[in-house]
C-alpha cells in the first residue's frame, strides 16, 4: 500500500496485522481524491481508519490536519507508525473510539471538518449505523461525507442532515458522497 499523490506520493504505508481490516484499494482511493480537487487548508476525519491511508492521502494532497478514528489496537499502532514514518504527528490526532458510538463523542471535531471519510467493515449494519450517527451531527458549509461500502450494504440517500450527492461504483465497492443541509437551531428559535 502506498500514498498515491501529493507531497508523500509513492511512499509506502504499513497495514495493520491480521485480517480485521480491508484497506481501500489504490484505484478507489485515487478516484475518490481526484474528485476533491485542491485540499489545501482542509481538516479531515478518517473513521474506521485502519492504516490511516485515506487521512494520510489527504495530508499529502494539502490538508492541514487529519483526525483518525479506529478501535483496534493493531490499527491504532499502525496509524501511529505511518504518521511517525512520514513525520506527520504534528498534523494529526488519533482517537481510540469504537464506532459508531464514538461519533457522538467527536461531534465538535466532526463540525470542524471539511471532509469526513468512513470506511466501515463490509457486511452487516456498520455502513448504515455510521451514516445514521453522522446524520445527527452538525457540519461546516460545503462538507463532504464519503462513505465506502460493499454494493450489497444498503444505505439510505438521506440520513438526518446528510443527503446523497453522488454515488460511484468500483467493482463491488461503492462510494457514496453526501452533502449536509443546515439543521434547525437547537434552541428552536429562528433567526
Amino acid at each position: 500500500m502506498r500514498v498515491i499523490s501529493g507531497e508523500y506520493g509513492g511512499r509506502r504505508l504499513e497495514a495493520p496485522r491480521g485480517l480485521k481490516t480491508r484497506p481501500t484499494s489504490d484505484r478507489v482511493r485515487e478516484a475518490l481524491f481526484m474528485s476533491f480537487g485542491d485540499m489545501t487548508g482542509w481538516t479531515v476525519l478518517d473513521f474506521f481508519a485502519g492504516s490511516g491511508a485515506q487521512g494520510i492521502e489527504a495530508l499529502s494532497r494539502g490538508a492541514d490536519f487529519a483526525h483518525f478514528v479506529d478501535s483496534g489496537r493493531p490499527a491504532l499502532e499502525c496509524i501511529a507508525a505511518n504518521l511517525r514514518t512520514l513525520q506527520l504527528e504534528d498534523r494529526a490526532k488519533v482517537w481510540p473510539f469504537k464506532l459508531p458510538s464514538g461519533v457522538a463523542r467527536l461531534a465538535e471535531v466532526v463540525a470542524g471538518c471539511d471532509l469526513v471519510l468512513a470506511d466501515p467493515p463490509y457486511g452487516g449494519q456498520d455502513a448504515r449505523a455510521i451514516l445514521a450517527a453522522l446524520g445527527e451531527c452538525r457540519f461546516k458549509p460545503g462538507v463532504v461525507v464519503a462513505l465506502e461500502r460493499h454494493q450489497k450494504d444498503e444505505v439510505p440517500s438521506e440520513a438526518g442532515a446528510l443527503t446523497l450527492v453522488r454515488e460511484r461504483r468500483y467493482g463491488e465497492t461503492v462510494v457514496n458522497l453526501y452533502g449536509a443541509r443546515p439543521l434547525a437551531p437547537e434552541d428552536g428559535s429562528s433567526s
